[in-house]
């Protein structure tokens, strides 16, 4: 059997890359594609200690980096008792970006494949969605990390079935590890795997144009607004067209870690002050389109508040600004320009 296409490879030939690994079968497969392709890489894997088989994991695979000569770093993750989810991945992304920064990599490769990305799509439909969210992951994005260090976000197994990157461990004997909660059912993708790996499997080849469609789409959608500040979590949006605040807003707390229901999307639209997951705080100011950590408990000083006030800075936006000791000057040059 021929062994699996990455994409971007002239990107990933380029660059300095980090994989976030797991030894599941994903990142284990793209772990061996990556040295098939003499492709250049460091790992980065997060233990969060919730399965018993989580430390043999970690060991295992610090023994698969030391023999192929890979720096590898760990982080074990806190317990959380809610919410584990968007924390997990808030903290993963965390930790990558602190890797990105410290150690200067270029690129952050991770091992989704085409099962999560139809996944992702039926998820999406069950909620309600267009072509934007229905699109989902893409192959390669810019992101910023806190600092303003601009990194890839490059997923080169995205066109990949599940089952074609089992297969390639399979015949060459090579050992992964299988999470024993999946298929069990208990969640909303889990409900979905067994139908997932059957279409994909049979279905690739149309399965990969209708997403390029899509990603095609896509792109034309993000014409209707632009990124005009990026400040540490902070984002001023500038929207081009009417009705589009709440697939702007989706598709950037997307990128920061949040999935914004239907109705979140549509209070967005309708131009509410909302907070999200009790985290993320969003506000309209007529085509101005403000996103931030919300910060309830931050006290801000009267002067900052009026500073503010007069900028035309939102209310719940404030706090953030003020924890982090924005330069309100700079984010008014760079909404008025």
């Amino acid at each position: 059997m021929e062994s699996p296409s990455l994409l971007h490879y002239d990107v990933l030939e380029r660059g300095r890359n980090l994989l976030a690994f797991s030894h599941g079968v994903d990142s284990t497969a793209l772990f061996y594609l990556l040295l098939d392709g003499k492709i250049e890489f460091d790992i980065a894997l997060v233990n969060y200690g919730v399965r018993a088989q989580s430390d043999v994991e970690e060991r295992a695979a610090r023994a698969l980096a030391l023999r192929h000569g890979k720096k590898f770093y760990l982080v074990r993750a806190p317990r959380w008792e809610s919410g584990f989810e968007e924390k997990a991945r808030r903290f993963r992304y965390d930790f990558f970006e602190s890797l990105i920064v410290k150690e200067g990599y270029d690129n952050l490769l991770t091992a989704h494949q085409l099962d999560d990305r139809l996944a992702w799509l039926l998820m999406r439909l069950r909620r309600g969605a267009g072509a934007a969210e229905l699109a989902g992951m893409e192959t390669l994005s810019l992101r910023h990390t806190p600092e303003g260090r601009e990194y890839r976000l490059i997923r080169p197994l995205l066109e990949v079935p599940r089952k074609v990157l089992y297969h390639y461990l399979e015949e060459r004997g090579l050992r992964y590890f299988e999470d024993e909660s999946n298929g069990d059912g208990s969640n909303e993708r889990g409900s979905l795997d067994g139908f997932v790996s059957m279409f994909s499997t049979e279905n690739a080849s149309g399965l990969v144009r209708s997403f390029r469609y899509l990603d095609r789409d896509r792109k034309r959608i993000r014409k209707y607004w632009r990124v005009l500040v990026r400040e540490k979590e902070l984002r001023i949006l500038l929207l081009n067209e009417e009705g589009e605040a709440g697939r702007a807003a989706d598709t950037t707390l997307k990128e920061l870690g949040y999935l914004l229901s239907g109705k979140e999307r549509e209070r967005i639209d309708r131009g509410e002050s909302l907070v999200a997951g009790r985290h993320w705080v969003i506000e309209s100011r007529g085509p101005l389109l403000y996103l931030a950590p919300y910060l309830p408990d931050q006290e801000v000083p009267r002067a900052f508040r009026e500073r503010c006030r007069i900028l035309g800075i939102p209310p719940k936006i404030r706090p953030y600004c003020f924890r982090m000791d924005m330069d309100l000057r700079k984010l008014t040059i760079r909404i008025t320009h």
